[in-house]
């Protein structure tokens, strides 16, 4: 288990369904899925590219990252044992040594390890994909695939760097919860949490979703394939049909400037399902019962 490394036209819902608990409702519509050469500069990666038009359908999408007290209501409802606590151990981030480390007893109640306790409106941490895609089951939702994921982040906005637009920290706000400073050995903390921030601490996109940049990585359904954006689908992709990986999106506490910068709203990471890390963790989405394409994307031939 492996510490990840480093246009916009929304259509609007033909009918609304009944509003899920804690869910945004996002519009079906079509964009430009991917990284422009601008992006963060030499930070962009050719895993993100080409840019290449999608269109999806409706869904719901949690509003935050899947907190620690949500999943303890599925472990106590279940009795579910995360892969972490079958090995034992999980990775953690030591901010004192610079470095990760494999920690013993670390898991998605205790973070940093015996003695630590996970607070009750943190994202959860410690999970691995297959962790996440049993507890979205268990809701009867299921995990993002990566277009959906990332076609929220945008959240209206077409074309732009961030979830919030081109500028990192406009006018000199916090935006979101990513490492500023130099990694891994400085962490100035300018945005008030130098580790993990309770959800929704930070503005929403143009959706209402929270947190979908840093915080945590968020997996999403996607088997991992660096050319998969070469010939992907237009419609809906769902991924590669095979790959020993799976892709997470939207960077982490950990990200910097200097380092990572996958808090990028085109940023991609992968890693085996059943890595488990203090800076990985999820959030589920629901069908609509609108499955109507954008129109533009139905004149399209396929």
């Amino acid at each position: 288990m492996l510490p990840p490394g480093p246009c916009l036209a929304a259509g609007k819902p033909a009918a609304r369904p009944a509003r899920p608990a804690a869910m945004v409702h996002v519009p079906a519509g079509v964009f430009a899925m991917g990284s422009a050469a601008k992006d963060d500069g030499a930070m962009s990666m050719r895993h993100e590219r080409p840019v290449h038009e999608v269109a999806v359908h409706a869904f719901w999408m949690d509003a935050t990252e899947v907190t620690v007290a949500q999943f303890a209501g599925f472990v106590a409802a279940t009795h579910y044992k995360t892969e972490a606590e079958k090995f034992g151990w999980s990775g953690v981030f030591r901010m004192d040594l610079a470095k990760w480390v494999r920690v013993d007893g670390a898991d998605w109640r205790h973070p940093n390890g015996p003695g630590s306790n996970a607070k009750a409106d943190d994202p959860v941490s410690h999970v691995s994909w297959n962790d996440a895609d049993a507890y979205a089951k268990w809701l009867g939702h299921r995990l993002p695939t990566e277009a959906e994921w990332e076609y929220a982040a945008r959240g209206g906005l077409e074309g732009k760097t961030y979830s919030w637009g081109d500028e990192l920290n406009p006018g000199g706000r916090a935006m979101a919860n990513w490492w500023q400073g130099h990694f891994p050995d400085r962490n100035e903390g300018r945005d008030g949490y130098p580790g993990l921030a309770p959800v929704a601490r930070f503005p929403p996109n143009g959706y209402g979703l929270y947190d979908m940049t840093g915080n945590v990585w968020e997996w999403v359904a996607d088997r991992w394939d660096e050319n998969y954006y070469a010939h992907s689908p237009k419609r809906d992709p769902r991924g590669p049909d095979s790959g020993s990986e799976r892709v997470m999106r939207g960077g982490s506490y950990l990200c910097s400037q200097n380092f990572c910068s996958n808090y990028r709203v085109a940023g991609r990471s992968h890693a085996t399902p059943d890595s488990t890390l203090s800076n990985v963790g999820f959030r589920t989405v629901k069908d609509s019962r609108s499955r109507m394409a954008p129109a533009s994307a139905r004149e399209r031939p396929k």
